[in-house]
């Protein structure tokens, strides 16, 4: 049988039937990014503190309840506790004035034991506020992020099992319907048990819609690609010819030759499964290293969208600056792929994204300070541009992490599609989806990662720079898939080129290759 590609050039690259293909799962994926991101709101905390109500106390005592605490420099009320209750109404029923007949720092302080009450100046509520996921509660606020993407990580792996087994087709239409019936059934959660089940749910139908849309671009309704190396000659036939009727152009009378051969039934009998991408050792070693650099983008992408809330005092504001980011790379990312070799733009995105985040720790930590004092003395100077330089001396950490996200971006885009190329029709479902599945444990420890810059402000961006650093020299050793046909069988994945490490050369083995069938 004929190259694939070559066999179906005559529809053309880009025809009614392409474009009606694309703009179709384009559409279906479409909703991922509200599923996963609505999280930067939702899991929000907003400004909170003790809960004083249904006493009767003086303004003093009453504005004087809650200590104050200094958090990062900032004088600011205490999110977990208040004075004791009893004692402060006794010393406001006998007429104490605070501060001046009581010393406040000798009073004994108690919890929250009558709830909170949150600020309603940016949220009416997020589910930190509904089921008071604050103090001793706080963990399970990053909690609830990674369980949504575990259920992620779960999605990536069962999409790609069951769509080489079952089709592309099933599974992307089941996984639509799964997120459709609980994103609905999120809004009637009554616990947190219940909203962490239901988010769980919702993971798992989103990364498997994405995973299956992913493979299924390449053909539609159903992969001519996974029909024939299941022996189905019959419908990939069908859909070609139903592709060439909408692209306006003539099919051949056969389309896919020798293709009925009890050689080729015998091999569209043949199951692959996980253990197939490790058995060989040149397939082992492109898979871990894919499941690396995929890892690395995916900590770093999610880590630095899901610090957005973070970056603006207003977190609408924040999420605008980082999405408005993901365009220019997401562009960036399609020029790539048009012109560049994809091992050479991995590599690249890698070091450029790696290069600012280190880069973050050189800006003085009190930069508002700093900013003031520049413009106080050039507004001596009688300098007119002092306003603009001192804002963008203080907007510089803001503008090395989104170079950082542009560049995280732009790679992990590029990297579906790299995967894509790598894999032969028999395990590209099941290897992009392994890839995913490993990279989605990045997703799940992101919101951890986070968690580190109590300790040191400056630790995430040091982990996510030195990940890249490490994923960009592992990328060397990836095999090339620019302007090359998307291989049919292991054996053709086997022949690609690859930059060899020296240090494993001399002890590897020559893995044999099987000429191939012209059958096959």
């Amino acid at each position: 049988m004929r190259d694939y590609a070559e066999t179906i050039g005559f529809l053309g690259q880009w025809g009614r039937f392409q474009q009606i293909v694309f703009f179709s799962l384009v559409a279906t994926i479409m909703p991922n990014g509200f599923g996963a991101f609505t999280l930067v709101f939702l899991t929000d905390t907003p400004s909170h503190h003790c809960l004083v109500s249904g006493i009767n106390l003086t303004e003093d005592w009453r504005k004087s309840v809650i200590p104050i605490k200094e958090v990062d420099g900032k004088q600011e009320l205490s999110r977990c506790s208040r004075y004791r209750l009893d004692v402060v109404r006794n010393l406001s029923a006998q007429g104490y004035i605070p501060g001046r007949d009581v010393n406040l720092t000798d009073l004994e302080e108690e919890g929250c034991v009558d709830g909170w009450s949150y600020s309603k100046d940016i949220y009416e509520s997020t589910i930190v506020s509904e089921f008071d996921l604050v103090c001793s509660n706080q963990w399970k606020q990053p909690f609830t992020s990674t369980v949504f993407f575990v259920g992620g990580l779960l999605g990536s792996f069962l999409s790609g099992q069951l769509s080489d087994r079952y089709g592309r087709k099933p599974v992307l239409f089941a996984a639509l319907a799964l997120q459709t019936v609980f994103t609905f059934a999120q809004v009637f959660s009554g616990s947190w048990i219940m909203f962490l089940i239901i988010l769980f749910i919702n993971g798992l139908g989103q990364m498997s819609n994405f995973v299956a849309a992913l493979v299924l671009a390449r053909l539609m309704p159903e992969s001519p690609r996974w029909l024939l190396s299941r022996g189905r000659v019959e419908e990939a036939e069908a859909i070609i010819r139903t592709a060439a009727k909408w692209n306006k152009v003539q099919a051949p009378r056969i389309i896919f030759e020798d293709c009925g051969t009890e050689k080729m039934q015998t091999h569209s009998k043949e199951h692959y499964n996980v253990f197939d991408l490790l058995r060989q050792s040149s397939m082992r070693a492109t898979t871990l290293i894919l499941c690396f650099v995929l890892f690395t983008m995916i900590v770093g992408y999610y880590s630095l969208s899901f610090n957005t809330a973070q970056l603006h005092e207003n977190p609408y504001i924040s999420c605008f600056i980082s999405a408005v980011v993901e365009i220019p790379a997401y562009i960036s990312s399609w020029m790539a792929l048009l012109y560049l070799p994809r091992r050479l733009s991995v590599i690249l995105t890698l070091v450029f994204g790696a290069v600012p985040l280190y880069l973050i720790q050189l800006v003085p930590d009190d930069l508002s300070n700093l900013a003031l004092l520049i413009l106080d003395l050039k507004n001596q100077n009688q300098n007119s541009d002092s306003d603009s330089d001192s804002l963008d001396l203080s907007n510089l950490a803001l503008a090395l992490e989104m170079l950082g996200k542009y560049s995280i971006t732009t790679g992990s885009s590029l990297m579906f599609a790299y995967t894509a190329e790598l894999y032969p029709t028999v395990l590209r479902n099941t290897a992009t989806g392994i890839s995913n599945t490993v990279s989605r444990i990045g997703s799940c420890i992101a919101p951890l990662l986070l968690s580190l810059g109590m300790y040191y402000k400056y630790l995430p961006y040091i982990i996510l720079g030195s990940l890249a650093v490490v994923a960009a020299f592992a990328a060397l050793f990836l095999p090339e898939s620019f302007k090359k046909p998307l291989p049919e069988t292991i054996e053709q994945m086997q022949r690609r080129e690859r930059v060899k490490c020296p240090c494993l050369t001399r002890n590897m083995t020559p893995v044999p290759v099987v000429p191939m069938d012209s059958s096959l």
